[in-house]
């Protein structure tokens, strides 16, 4: 668990920890400079239960935390838990059950938003991905948060743990490496939920999770160029300009321009997209304020 100013949520995201029913585990919790009070509230749970297992280091951001608490861990195997959010209390008890049963690497579970407008969102059940197109999936995208899964600590050390040269989408590149070279095996139940709250969150900057999503995409056929044999050019752009461009229209439709108008130029330089596309994309080519003032008149009238 890495904690970086997190003393609003990170006692809750322990006692998440504690009330497991399997009580056999150890939480490595690493403190990333924080300079709020979340280190002396680490210190007072660590005080109370032996499990809990603290170290402080200075700020490098969650991808080499991670990898920092990877170090320290002596487990068979690992899930990793954001100080914001939570399990439901029998996920290790399933977690591990599933992953021994099935004789896999990897197991994920459902998950759902807690805090959003009007309460929860609706809780999500990803595909089970362990099939023929399991490649093809994968490149496009990994439908669940970074607490669902838990791994064999052999599959992480495989695949060299954490890209510490991400900002966001390094939980992507993790499982898809490992989703690519092991097997893996869905729990069809929803055990993790995230938590949306006004602190700092990685997923705020909507732009930059885009392009750090596209660079793992291209990291990864950079390493893997069988794989562009075996789906084909056209494919791979639809694969990743093409989830670019949709994320672009996620920004777009929820009006963070700023976001939408930096995606939608990445997108048209690759010359990507239908007719249908362009007429969303390039007013981004505009001015920032006539393109606003352009989606105001639509709104109004619509």
């Amino acid at each position: 668990m890495p904690c970086f100013n997190a003393e609003a949520n990170i006692e809750n995201s322990i006692l998440s920890v504690l009330q497991q029913t399997e009580a056999h585990f150890e939480l490595i919790v690493v403190d990333d400079g924080s300079r709020d009070t979340s280190l002396t509230i680490l210190h007072q749970l660590q005080g109370k239960d032996s499990r809990i297992k603290v170290f402080s280091k200075a700020n490098e951001g969650a991808g080499p935390t991670r990898n920092y608490g990877l170090q320290h861990a002596s487990g068979e195997f690992i899930a990793f838990l954001d100080s914001d959010d939570y399990w439901d209390k029998d996920f290790l008890n399933i977690m591990q059950s599933a992953l021994l049963q099935s004789n896999t690497d990897l197991v994920y579970c459902g998950w759902q938003n807690i805090g959003l407008e009007g309460g929860r969102g609706e809780p999500f059940i990803p595909p089970d991905y362990e099939n023929e197109h399991k490649y093809e999936s994968f490149l496009q995208g990994c439908r669940w948060p970074i607490h669902g899964a838990l791994t064999r600590h052999a599959a992480i050390d495989a695949v060299g743990g954490f890209d510490n040269h991400l900002s966001s989408c390094m939980d992507y590149d993790l499982w898809l490496k490992i989703a690519t070279s092991h097997k893996i095996h869905l729990v069809p139940q929803v055990l993790s939920f995230y938590l949306h709250h006004e602190g700092e969150q990685i997923t705020k900057n909507k732009a930059r999770i885009a392009f750090n999503h596209w660079q793992v995409q291209k990291n990864f056929i950079q390493q893997h160029p069988d794989v562009i044999d075996a789906l084909g050019n056209e494919k791979i752009r639809d694969l990743t300009i093409g989830e670019l461009l949709r994320r672009g229209y996620d920004c777009y439709w929820q009006r963070d321009l700023v976001a939408a108008r930096t995606i939608f130029k990445a997108v048209m330089q690759h010359h990507y997209g239908s007719l249908s596309d362009w007429k969303y994309m390039l007013p981004s080519l505009l001015p920032y304020s006539l393109h606003q003032k352009l989606l105001k008149k639509m709104d109004s009238s619509s």
